[in-house]
């Protein structure tokens, strides 16, 4: 625009700029407007990507000082990363190993105290809610196992949950009790560095191709430390919900993909409809999803201010896992009635309250403390590290 003026040229002459303003001005200011509207749209340059050195330098320094095999640890990190096109940012990378040293501190296969007390605590459990007597399944596991030993003797030497695996991967196999004790199914569902849950695994794996090569099942990939890093990682960070903190990641990670969105619906919802919702994040029935829990009959009891019927509601909860929940009429509808019940809008994450119960858990813990236990390893990776 401003070329247009100093280089303007009358058939008189070559025009001053006081004249051209004047002859001009209303041409002018239009231009001048459309030029800085067009200046206001422009993008930012998006931040130039993490350099491969840059990342594994952070990687590296954001390792406690204890781990060993650091450039065996740095490689595995960096390739989770990049094969699910996450952004190794320090922020990203101190959640990751926050996560990896609060769940092993960063042992591949590592020892769980009292392991054999558990197991056999674990088939007692099954024992009775298979309706098999105890004295009978104790007779069967003092056969000789693959190994020559019995599986017996096995449980008891037991060191660690790829040990425990191995054993009842034999024991399913080889004994018809077996089957119907575990039901085809290896009771060790969490495993490897990032504990990751083997139903998650196998999902993700069946939506994205495992970039590694599979050397005998995916939930034998998630003992490995490469595949444990890569499932763990896609599970904290391979997804966008709309937080401000990572302390929901780090919920989230422990109950569920988006648990702390939905948590904070719940809490919403609570509130508007007057009824009661445990805000756990699970928003379908836990006995049968295809029958109404306590989150769907809240909402349902709003149907008419929601303008929404049993089948809408039931549809939108059922995306609870899925970050388009958040355009469900439903979503939408629930917050915007919060939100007029006070002067700031009602919080979209908050962190499940949920107890924590399992064979490995000598005492009730809950989500909350997981949550702020990581978070606290995230703030101190974080001051470590140099901001680029």
């Amino acid at each position: 625009m401003l070329a247009l003026i100093v280089n303007f040229h009358s058939p008189h002459g070559l025009l001053d700029v006081r004249t051209f303003l004047r002859l001009h001005r209303p041409v002018f200011l239009a231009g001048l407007l459309a030029w800085l509207a067009g200046c206001a749209n422009t993008p930012s340059p998006a931040p130039p990507a993490v350099r491969p050195d840059q990342a594994r330098a952070t990687i590296g320094a954001a390792l406690p000082r204890s781990v060993h095999d650091r450039a065996g640890w740095t490689d595995d990190i960096y390739s989770a990363f990049t094969l699910q096109s996450i952004e190794p940012t320090r922020e990203n990378i101190c959640a990751a190993v926050a996560v990896i040293e609060q769940e092993s501190n960063f042992q591949v296969d590592p020892v769980v105290p009292g392991l054999a007390v558990i197991a056999w605590r674990e088939i007692d459990s099954r024992a009775e809610h298979a309706g098999v007597p105890r004295l009978i399944v104790h007779g069967a596991l003092q056969l000789r196992s693959p190994t020559g030993k019995t599986y017996s003797e096995r449980i008891d030497a037991a060191k660690t949950e790829r040990d425990l695996s191995n054993i009842f991967e034999d024991f399913i196999g080889a004994v018809p009790m077996g089957r119907s004790l575990f039901a085809e199914r290896d009771p060790v569902r969490t495993r490897g560095p990032m504990q990751v849950n083997v139903a998650f695994a196998e999902q993700y794996a069946a939506a994205r191709a495992y970039p590694y090569p599979v050397k005998v099942s995916i939930p034998d990939e998630v003992f490995s430390r490469r595949g444990s890093l890569y499932f763990g990682i896609g599970h904290l960070l391979a997804y966008e919900p709309h937080y401000d903190q990572y302390l929901y990641r780090f919920a989230d990670f422990n109950a569920g993909q988006f648990a702390s969105r939905n948590a904070a619906f719940q809490r919403a919802l609570s509130r508007v409809s007057g009824l009661r919702v445990v805000p756990d994040g699970a928003l379908l029935s836990h006995v049968d999803e295809k029958a109404p829990g306590e989150t769907e009959l809240a909402a349902r009891a709003m149907k008419l201010r929601l303008d929404l019927d049993d089948d809408a509601i039931h549809d939108a909860l059922a995306q609870s896992k899925k970050s388009s929940f958040e355009h469900a009429t439903l979503y939408k509808g629930v917050f915007a009635l919060a939100d007029k019940l006070q002067a700031s809008p009602a919080p979209r994450a908050a962190v499940p309250r949920i107890v924590l119960r399992g064979p490995k858990l000598s005492r009730d813990l809950s989500t909350d403390w997981y949550a702020r236990r990581v978070n606290e390893r995230f703030g101190r990776c974080l001051q470590k590290q140099p901001r680029t």
